[in-house]
């Protein structure tokens, strides 16, 4: 499993895609989630807007990755 560390409270799933280079662009996101590929905390996500937090689990094929904040307040 990969570690995937963001600042502030939370990330978008559409976000962290783009900054993991699974995907290039919006749509791309929109065409993942249409097929059921990607899946948060074991369950399928259908939503590029859906808030990620400290210790959520994103997976996607053979990759998972969970999330860490350096937000200290958290």
């Amino acid at each position: 499993m990969n570690t995937f560390t963001y600042s502030g409270e939370y990330i978008t799933l559409g976000q962290f895609l783009k900054a993991n280079d699974v995907v290039q662009s919006g749509g791309e996101v929109k065409d993942l989630l249409l097929q059921a590929a990607i899946m948060v905390n074991d369950e399928v996500e259908t939503r590029r807007g859906r808030k990620l937090r400290q210790g959520d689990t994103v997976r996607y094929g053979h990759s998972m990755w969970q999330l860490v904040s350096t937000d200290t307040s958290l």
